[in-house]
């Protein structure tokens, strides 16, 4: 039995704690600023509750750990603060969240002078992994990734007995100190940037095209045997569902969490071209309504070379 605490239970934290108590005997103490959070978490799953992170660590045995998920920047390096002050040496933090991996280096270090380990792990697999488990991309100490390894196998997806115990080849990886795990997720979300955004623009051809095209049988259909079969195109399928073949219902306003922009300057830093992702993450800042001046200076200067027609806007 393995004992850890957990530190913010929204949608991935919850459930994180949710597969860990359902799947294992490991005992868990989950924390969040919410109360009535907590509460239904602990009722719920049977994990313990805790009032305060200062609680979190007097329930939890020497040498403790405790697991963050709490939203990137101020909150995270305030919450592993907090905690470095309550901990003391032999214990380890782990941040799950989409931390930036050169931030992961200066509070490893800085832990350091602590004796108290730090690890990164970036997690992918949104709210389904409760269901099908988590894809977890590790950075910190071997000894402190080996002491966490009861844990990451429970929550990743679910594996022979023979291949546990190991680090890696199983649902969760080892890929070197800490900000490696962070690293190695931010560029997995630039893909992924890529591959949401190759999708999107070959259903729009769909919606637009002489044919009366069922997107969802289309998806399903990609799914058996097609190189493009993946698990967003199965997303895909499930959305024309449960939104109907034009999405008619939703806007198209599409947010980024950061990961996008992070691995573009990384890359930019390396001179390595990435022309999908980048293009893919402009494609979302023209979604939100950004980009209208450059229109309206493109439809200016036709009209100035060409004497091409215009439109006036609502407000001209």
């Amino acid at each position: 039995m393995t004992q850890i605490g957990f530190v913010g239970l929204g949608r991935m934290g919850g459930n994180m704690v949710a597969r860990i108590k359902r799947d294992s005997n490991h005992e868990v103490v989950a924390y969040d600023r919410d109360a009535d959070t907590v509460q239904r978490i602990a009722a719920a799953t049977g994990a313990r509750a805790a009032d305060s992170l200062e609680d979190l660590v007097g329930q939890l045995d020497a040498p403790r750990m405790v697991w963050i998920m709490v939203p990137a920047g101020a909150p995270t390096q305030g919450t592993v603060d907090e905690l470095a002050d309550l901990l003391e040496p032999g214990d380890m933090i782990i941040d799950g969240g989409n931390s930036k991996w050169t931030d992961d280096r200066e509070r490893a270090s800085a832990l350091s002078e602590r004796d108290i380990d730090y690890a990164d792990v970036g997690v992918s697999g949104g709210v389904w992994g409760l269901q099908v488990g988590y894809c977890m991309m590790v950075g910190g100490p071997e000894a402190a990734v080996r002491r966490l390894a009861p844990i990451l196998d429970v929550l990743a997806p679910e594996t022979t007995a023979a291949s546990r115990g190991t680090l890696g080849d199983h649902g969760w990886g080892h890929f070197g100190p800490s900000g490696a795990g962070h690293y190695v997720k931010m560029v997995h979300n630039g893909v992924e940037y890529g591959l949401m955004q190759a999708y999107a623009e070959g259903f729009d051809l769909f919606d637009k095209c002489d044919f009366e095209l069922d997107n969802a049988k289309i998806a399903h259909l990609w799914n058996q045997g097609s190189v493009v079969r993946s698990w967003l195109c199965e997303l895909a399928a499930l959305a024309f569902e449960q939104e109907g073949n034009t999405l008619a219902g939703l806007s198209g306003y599409t947010a980024d969490s950061g990961e996008g922009r992070w691995t573009i300057e990384d890359a930019m830093d390396k001179d390595v071209p990435t022309p999908v992702i980048t293009a893919s993450l402009h494609a979302r800042f023209y979604s939100r309504g950004n980009g209208d001046f450059t229109h309206r200076m493109l439809a200016a200067l036709r009209a100035q070379f060409g004497g091409h027609a215009t439109k006036k806007s609502a407000d001209g």
